[in-house]
């Protein structure tokens, strides 16, 4: 492999990562609303397991891996306060 598509799969790899965290942290936010409302949606929170199991894939830039386990952590938080309600 040249070192353009080394390039070019390392940005693959790492925009996958990006929209893995975008999609966790808007599965928060539409869980959070349902808390505040009272309405909680059961597969939000199915939705919110798969997205962390996702968030735990190197994404190959150790500071973008970082954010990602700080999103991953809240998600176990968030789960963790869901399964006690």
């Amino acid at each position: 492999a040249d070192a353009a598509s080394l390039d070019r799969a390392t940005f693959e790899r790492r925009k996958r990562a990006v929209q893995r965290g975008r999609n966790a942290l808007d599965i928060l936010d539409g869980l959070k609303v349902g808390f505040l409302e009272g309405d909680i949606d059961p597969s939000a929170i199915g939705r919110l397991k798969s997205s962390a199991e996702g968030l735990r894939q190197s994404s190959g830039d150790s500071g973008l891996d970082a954010v990602l386990a700080e999103i991953e952590l809240r998600v176990e938080v968030e789960l963790a306060k869901a399964t006690l309600r």
